[in-house]
């Protein structure tokens, strides 16, 4: 049997907003950094997509950031376009507004070696830092990003068939498993149950 560790979304908002804080406290890399955690979880894109992204994918021109981006996901080949909400928008221009200089064709997650973005290694890395630092004890990963955006638009009411087409899920049980959604149920009714 092949033990297979799932990683978990991060279900306490407070923890989350602690990780933006401890995200863009680091001086050099605080607002790439901050911006991988706010994109991840407000768009439910593969760490995949998220790492090949370009500054110009996220800006028509100098100072002017999209409503939207549309991507061909890596994994199913599909095309997905998603909104850039205001938070994203934010942590984008928060960003920019660091780096100063640059062009439309540099990774909007550039790395400190070479010309190309941070690999999925450096992305797990700077997540799990951010994790430990706030004492998130859950499985943490570069999928935490997609289950977290899942978990938290299922909390709020958004209907898992909508959630569901946004993952790119074949069910509405594949979505619920994927988001930690029916492991909270089944602690919830053992803990309701209490013979």
């Amino acid at each position: 049997m092949v033990n297979i560790e799932v990683v978990q979304p991060i279900r306490d908002r407070k923890k989350i907003e602690a990780m933006k804080k401890v995200l863009l406290g680091d001086l050099i890399y605080g607002t790439r950094n901050h911006l991988l955690l706010i994109l991840g979880i407000n768009s439910g894109l593969r760490i995949s997509d998220l790492l090949t992204l370009r500054i110009g994918d996220t800006v028509i021109q100098k100072g002017k950031i999209r409503d939207s981006i549309e991507r061909r996901e890596k994994k199913t080949g599909k095309y997905r376009q998603f909104i850039l909400n205001a938070s994203v928008q934010k942590a984008i221009k928060l960003h920019l507004d660091k780096l100063g200089a640059y062009s439309l064709e540099q990774p909007l997650f550039a790395s400190r070696k070479g010309n190309g973005p941070i690999n999925r290694i450096q992305a797990y890395k700077i997540l799990n830092t951010a994790a430990r630092q706030v004492g998130i004890q859950d499985r943490i990963g570069t999928h935490t990003l997609r289950k977290t955006f899942g978990y938290h638009a299922f909390k709020q009411g958004i209907g898992i068939e909508y959630i569901q087409a946004a993952l790119n899920h074949k069910t509405p049980s594949e979505t619920r498993r994927y988001i930690g959604i029916i492991q909270d149920d089944i602690d919830n009714f053992i803990n309701i149950l209490n013979l």
